[in-house]
């Protein structure tokens, strides 16, 4: 197949264009449906007016008998409308079931989806709030949630899946078209649900803006930046700005202008000042002390994020008091 190494045309009236290679598949049953659909929704309607009209009742005109039944009208509306649906069901079921087998050997990335942000995890360990994966290579997501159900979907890729807590699920594609695309959270899931938006970004197999460059890159941020550069990029990618906002502005959790270095109340009633040890516990134990007025809703970050991009991070967050 030839792979088109250029942005995404413009899709349909009903679709984004076709990013990925099952995508045609998905467009052309949904079209079926809606022609066939729209196809006998006018015969009916046509005929029923026909009918309406020719035989209102009239005075003066007594209604004649009505014969019992028609073998062939009832075997051509029974056979045809059959036959259609078991056509829909099949394609749809086959369908079904290649999506939801991923193929052996597809590159693997690791998703995580928590109130209200997405989290991409690549064999390297490097984590991204950005989904990043190269044009023609089939790649899988296994994912899983921090809290409540969250549901995968990128319009573009006509790929969408639930994203359970304590469970693991997948979905899997091969992009065609190198591109930015739109990701959404496609299930409620609380406050901030329709803040729950992100991009894949679909990259050439070589050239310098490869996914292989860019994944060692990116993954190198740390030693290329300054503490507090390095720590507003961690800021950015761990998804902290969907509670913790830079302006003042309570959310969720806490503001983080002007916190650093101030006596906090805490939900339990001890004060505990906002300094190094403070952010480093609430990141990996974030229920050991909640401040007053807000709920124990943030997830642990033990075990996903590394101690110097909290380090960055606490750098980050001091610079904000000046």
């Amino acid at each position: 197949m030839m792979l088109t190494l250029a942005q995404a045309g413009e899709g349909t009236f009903w679709f984004p264009a076709q990013a990925a290679e099952n995508a045609a598949k998905v467009d052309d049953l949904f079209y079926f449906v809606l022609y066939v659909s729209v196809f006998f929704f006018l015969l009916i309607m046509t005929i029923l007016s026909i009918f309406v009209i020719r035989y209102r009742r009239r005075e003066g005109v007594e209604p004649e008998k009505s014969p019992s039944h028609n073998t062939v009208l009832e075997i051509v509306w029974s056979v045809i409308p059959t036959a259609l649906v078991v056509y829909m069901f099949y394609t749809g079921f086959t369908g079904y079931l290649e999506k939801r087998t991923p193929p052996t050997g597809a590159y693997e990335i690791g998703v995580t989806a928590q109130k209200w942000s997405w989290n991409f995890t690549y064999p390297n360990g490097h984590t991204t709030n950005v989904l990043h994966v190269p044009v023609g290579v089939e790649t899988q997501m296994v994912m899983t949630s921090e809290d409540v159900i969250h549901s995968f979907f990128v319009p573009a890729f006509r790929e969408k899946m639930d994203v359970l807590p304590g469970r693991y699920t997948k979905a899997w594609f091969t992009p065609t078209l190198v591109g930015t695309y739109d990701l959404f959270c496609a299930e409620y899931c609380g406050t901030a649900h329709s803040e729950m938006i992100t991009k894949v970004v679909v990259h050439p197999q070589d050239g310098p803006d490869s996914f292989e460059n860019w994944l060692r890159e990116d993954s190198d941020f740390l030693t290329k930046l300054s503490p507090v550069e390095g720590g507003k990029k961690v800021y950015q990618l761990r998804g902290c700005g969907q509670c913790h906002s830079l302006d003042g502005t309570s959310g969720n959790g806490p503001s983080f202008k002007g916190a650093w270095g101030t006596e906090r109340t805490l939900a339990d009633g001890p004060k505990v000042v906002f300094d190094e040890n403070y952010v480093r516990e609430s990141i990996l134990m974030p229920k050991a002390k909640v401040l007053a007025g807000y709920e124990p809703v943030m997830p642990t970050f033990q075990g996903r994020i590394k101690d110097e991009e909290i380090t960055a991070l606490i750098a980050f967050l001091k610079s904000l008091q000046q």
